[in-house]
C-alpha cells in the first residue's frame, strides 16, 4: 500500500481533480486502495489568511468569503451528480459558517491569536479534502474523509507544532483498521492538542501528513504528488537547463531541500527516514512520468554534484574581536543565545585565528539578533575585545549538494572557478567534513547569473552557453549572424555550445531579449525596435542583465566601442573584437586591456585584428606559451596591397591595377587609406606588442609605396590622374623586379624588436614569392623553426573569412 499526497495545484481546479481521480483509479487497480492526503486548493490557505488579518484589523471579509464558498461550490457542481451535490452542499455550508463565525469573533475582539488562526486556517484542508472524497465515492466508490486532527496529536505550539509520534501511531493504525476496506481522505496539515484544539504543522505540513502516516502503518511508498518532475538539479524558474533527478538519497534531499529547494521540505523526511521508507516526487499533470525517488540507498550517480540550491534571501552577522582567541565556550555562549531566543543559524564559518565569526540567519531575525548580542557581550565591547556584529544585507546562498562529492577532487575548484570567472564575489564559504555539501554567500544580485553558472559547470553533458552582446551590423556582422544560425545544430551536436544573441546594435536602433534574439529576422526585429542607439545604455543594460558567460561582441570600425573595453571586461565580460583601433593605439591602452582580463578572468580575443580568418594570433601565442623565443615575423598582412602586387605585371599599369581592386571591394574608397600602409601598420604592431616588445606607432618605420604627389592628390579622381602621370615609376619597379627574376611584395618584419614595412623584391626561394590573389601570408622564424620557418598563409580580407575568424573567437571563450 502507498500514500498518496496532492498538493495544492492538484486540487485547485476541475480539471486538476479530474486527473487526480483517475491516477486513484490507476493506483487502486495496480496496488490496492492508498491512504490519500490532501492540501486545501491552490490559493485558499491564502485567503483564509488573507481573511483572517482582515477581520483583525476592522476591515471587511464578506466578498473573499464568498469567493471561498464559489470556488468549491463550482467544483461540486461541475463534477458530482445532482443528487449527491446537496449532502456535501450542506457540509461544506457548515463549514464555512463556522469560518465566519471564527472570523466575526476576531473582528469584534480586534485580536488573531496562534490558537485562532489555525482554527481558521484548518479550513482549507477540512473542505477540500470532504469535497474531494466525495467526488472519488462517485468516481471510485467506499471513500471516507477522515479528519487528521482525529489522530495526529501534537504539542500546543501553534502555527509549527511538534508531533507525539508514540500516540499519533497508535491512533493513526486504530483509524485504518477500522476503514482499511475504505478509499481513506486525509486532512494534511492539521493536528490537534491534548485539549483537542486544532494546531497547523508549519511549513510543507501536508507532505508531514503523508509522512506521519506513512511511517505509522510501515507503507511500501510515500508519494508526493506536485505540478514538477520531481526534484530538479536546480529552480527552473532560474536555470532553463535544469532537469529532474531519477533518484536522491535522503541526505542528499534535506540538504538541497533545507537550501531552498521548494518541492519537499525537511520535516517531511525525518518519519520517512527512520522507517527507511521510499518518498517519490511526481508530477500530477505528467502521471506517466517516473518523477524522483527519495530512498535510503541510491545507485551510483553519473554526477558528482546532484542538485544545486539557494536560499534567495539571507543576512550575515560578522563578529570580531581579539577578545575571541583562544577563548574557551565563546561559540557555545553566542549560539547558544541565539538558538534560547528562536533565531535560527543558516551557515556559519569561523576564521582558522579565531578572529572572526560570520553566520547568516533570516533576515527578519538580523537585528534581534544583533541586540541580542550586543545586550549579552556588554561588556567584552566596552572593554573593545570584540567589535561591535556587522549586519550584511541583500545576500543569498547557493549550495551544491550530493554525495558523489565526497573525496572527489576539484569539486571546490570547479565551483569556484565558475564564479570568478563570471564576477561572482564569494562572502562566505561553509563545508562539512562530510562533503556533502559547500555552501557560499554570494551577492543576491549575482544569484541567477551564479546558479546558471555552477550549473553549466557541473553537468557538463548539457550545453554551455555563451550570452552575446553584438554592436556593428555591416557586412562581417551580418555575416556572422547568419553564420551562427547555419551552425546553430553542429555546435550544440559537436561542440557542446548555444551561442544566445542577447542583444544587436547598430549606429540607429538597439535591442535585447534576454531569451536570445531570433538570427533568421534580426533585421526586421532590430528595425522594428523603439530603442535608439546608444553605446552607454547598450553597456549599462549588458550589465544590468548580469548573464553568465556573457560575451561583447565589436563588428565595427570605430574608436567609440574601445572606449568601453576596460570597463566591459571590469564587469567580468569577455571581448572579442575586428576593431584593429583599440590595440594599435598607445601601448597603455594595450596592456590596459590586457591586464583587465587577466584581473577580471575573462578572455580579450582579437584573431581578425591581423589576418582576419587565419589562425596569426593564436599561433603566435601557442609559439609563447610553449617556450618558443621569436627570432624574426615576416608578413604580408594587406589582402588590398597583396592583390595589387600579385597583379600588377605584364601589361597591366598600376593605375589599372588599383582600379580593379577597387572596383572589386578590396579597397577603401579612398584607395590610399590601404596604400599608405596605416592598417598594415597597425597589424604588425599589434603582432610586436603580442610578441613582448612594448612599442607605439610611430616606432613603425612604413617605406612608401607612392611617390608623393600621389598621396598629395585632392580627391580620388585626382589621386587616379596622379598615378597615370606618375606611370613610369611604377613601370621601373616593375622592370626592374622582372629583369632580375623576382616579383613586389610589401613586406612587414619584426626582428631584433624593430618593427619596418617595405617594399621589397623577392626571388623564387623566398616565401612569398608564390603568393596569389588577396592572401595573406606570415613566416614565424624561432629558435625551433630556425631551418624553416613556420608559414601560415591564406585569405587575409572579406566579410567571410573576418566574421568566421570572429566566430572562433566566440566559440573560444571560456574553453
Amino acid at each position: 500500500m502507498n500514500v498518496l499526497k496532492f498538493g495544492g495545484t492538484s486540487v485547485g481546479s476541475v480539471e486538476s481533480i479530474r486527473t487526480l481521480i483517475s491516477i486513484l483509479q490507476r493506483e487502486k487497480a495496480e496496488n490496492g486502495s492508498p491512504v490519500v492526503v490532501l492540501s486545501a486548493m491552490g490559493g485558499v490557505t491564502n485567503l483564509l489568511v488573507s481573511m483572517a488579518d482582515k477581520a483583525a484589523t476592522g476591515q471587511d471579509f464578506s466578498q473573499d468569503l464568498t469567493d471561498l464558498e464559489n470556488r468549491h461550490f463550482d467544483v461540486v457542481k461541475a463534477l458530482l451528480e445532482v443528487p449527491r451535490q446537496n449532502p456535501v452542499f450542506t457540509k461544506l455550508k457548515l463549514f464555512f459558517n463556522e469560518i465566519e463565525d471564527l472570523l466575526q469573533g476576531v473582528l469584534s475582539l480586534n485580536e488573531l491569536t496562534p490558537r485562532t488562526r489555525d482554527r481558521i486556517l484548518s479550513y482549507g484542508e477540512r473542505c477540500s479534502t470532504l469535497m474531494v472524497s466525495r467526488i472519488a465515492d462517485q468516481y471510485i466508490g467506499d471513500s471516507v474523509f477522515a479528519d487528521a486532527s482525529q489522530f495526529i496529536k501534537t504539542d500546543s505550539n501553534f502555527g509549527n507544532a511538534k508531533v507525539q509520534t508514540e500516540v499519533t501511531d497508535l491512533l493513526v493504525r486504530g483509524f485504518y483498521e477500522e476503514n482499511k476496506d475504505k478509499l481513506i481522505f486525509v486532512t494534511g496539515f492539521i493536528g490537534s492538542n491534548d485539549t483537542g484544539s486544532i494546531t497547523t504543522l508549519g511549513r510543507g505540513g501536508s507532505d508531514y501528513t503523508a509522512a506521519i502516516v506513512g511511517a505509522a502503518l510501515n507503507v511500501n511508498a510515500i508519494e508526493i504528488w506536485t505540478d514538477v518532475n520531481g526534484m530538479m538539479t536546480a529552480d527552473p524558474r532560474i536555470v532553463k537547463k535544469a532537469f529532474p533527478l531519477t533518484e536522491l538519497s535522503y541526505t542528499e534531499a534535506m540538504e538541497l531541500s533545507y537550501f531552498g529547494a521548494k518541492v519537499i521540505y525537511p520535516p517531511t523526511m525525518i518519519p520517512a527516514f527512520l522507517k527507511k521508507i521510499p518518498i517519490v516526487i511526481r508530477n500530477t499533470f505528467e502521471p506517466d512520468f517516473r518523477g524522483t525517488v527519495i530512498s535510503h540507498e541510491t545507485n551510483r550517480s553519473e554526477h558528482s554534484v546532484k542538485g544545486i540550491s539557494s536560499i534567495n534571501d539571507i543576512s550575515v552577522l560578522n563578529l570580531t574581536g581579539s577578545g575571541m582567541v583562544g577563548k574557551a565556550g565563546f561559540s557555545g555562549r553566542l549560539f547558544s543565545l541565539l538558538a534560547r531566543e528562536q533565531i535560527n543559524v543558516v551557515l556559519i564559518t569561523q576564521s582558522s585565528s579565531e578572529h572572526s565569526i560570520t553566520f547568516a540567519v533570516n533576515p527578519a531575525d538580523a537585528f534581534k539578533a544583533k541586540q541580542l548580542i550586543e545586550h549579552e557581550f556588554e561588556l567584552e565591547l566596552e572593554a573593545k575585545k570584540i567589535e561591535s556584529p556587522v549586519i550584511e544585507e541583500g545576500l543569498s546562498v547557493l549550495a551544491i549538494v550530493g554525495e558523489n562529492m565526497k573525496e572527489t577532487p576539484g569539486i571546490a575548484g570547479t565551483l569556484f572557478h565558475a564564479l570568478g570567472r563570471n564576477g561572482v564575489n564569494v562572502r562566505a564559504i561553509a563545508q562539512g567534513s562530510s562533503e556533502y555539501n559547500i555552501s557560499v554567500i554570494i551577492s543576491r544580485h549575482d544569484l541567477a547569473k551564479a546558479l546558471n553558472a555552477v550549473h553549466d559547470a557541473f553537468y557538463t553533458d548539457l550545453k554551455k552557453t555563451l550570452n552575446i552582446f553584438c554592436v556593428g551590423t555591416g557586412n562581417i556582422g551580418k555575416t556572422l549572424f547568419r553564420q551562427l544560425e547555419e551552425h546553430r545544430e553542429f555546435l550544440k551536436q559537436q561542440n557542446g555550445i548555444l551561442i544566445n544573441v542577447i542583444g544587436i546594435s547598430n549606429s540607429k536602433k538597439m535591442v535585447f531579449n534576454p531569451e536570445g534574439l531570433s538570427l533568421q529576422n534580426w533585421e526586421e526585429t532590430l528595425n522594428a525596435s523603439e530603442e535608439v542607439a546608444s553605446l552607454d545604455k547598450f553597456v549599462l543594460k549588458m550589465k544590468e542583465l548580469n548573464l553568465p558567460n556573457a560575451v561583447f561582441v565589436d563588428n565595427t570600425a570605430s574608436p567609440a566601442p574601445i572606449s568601453k573595453y576596460a570597463e566591459i571586461l571590469s564587469s567580468t565580460i569577455s571581448v572579442v573584437t575586428c576593431n584593429k583601433i583599440g590595440n594599435s593605439s598607445s601601448y597603455a591602452q594595450y596592456k590596459a586591456f590586457k591586464d583587465a582580463a587577466h584581473k577580471h578572468g575573462v578572455d580579450f580575443f582579437y584573431e581578425t585584428n591581423v589576418g582576419a580568418g587565419l589562425p596569426i594570433i593564436r599561433t603566435l601565442k601557442d609559439l609563447m606559451m610553449s617556450g618558443d623565443r621569436v627570432v624574426r615575423i615576416e608578413a604580408i598582412l594587406s589582402g588590398t596591397i597583396s592583390f595589387i602586387f600579385n597583379n600588377f605585371k605584364g601589361d597591366l599599369t598600376f593605375h589599372d591595377v588599383v582600379k580593379t581592386a577597387q572596383e572589386k571591394g578590396y579597397t577603401e574608397p579612398d584607395p590610399r587609406d590601404d596604400l599608405s600602409g596605416t592598417d598594415f601598420m597597425r597589424k604588425i604592431l599589434i603582432l610586436a606588442r603580442d610578441a613582448g616588445h612594448e612599442l607605439e606607432p610611430e616606432d613603425v618605420k612604413i617605406g612608401a609605396i607612392l611617390p608623393k604627389a600621389c598621396m598629395e592628390a585632392t580627391s580620388v579622381e585626382d589621386f587616379y590622374e596622379q598615378l597615370k602621370a606618375n606611370n613610369y615609376f611604377f613601370e621601373k619597379l616593375k622592370n626592374d623586379a622582372e629583369s632580375s627574376g623576382k616579383v613586389l611584395r610589401y613586406i612587414g618584419k619584426l626582428e631584433n624588436g624593430q618593427a619596418t614595412i617595405s617594399l621589397e623584391m623577392v626571388d623564387e626561394n623566398h616565401p612569398f614569392y608564390m603568393l596569389s590573389g588577396s592572401d595573406n601570408i606570415i613566416s614565424f622564424t624561432t629558435d625551433r623553426y630556425k631551418e624553416r620557418p613556420l608559414v601560415v598563409k591564406g585569405p587575409g580580407a572579406g566579410a567571410e573569412v573576418t566574421a568566421a575568424g570572429v566566430f572562433a573567437d566566440i566559440v573560444n571563450v571560456g574553453a
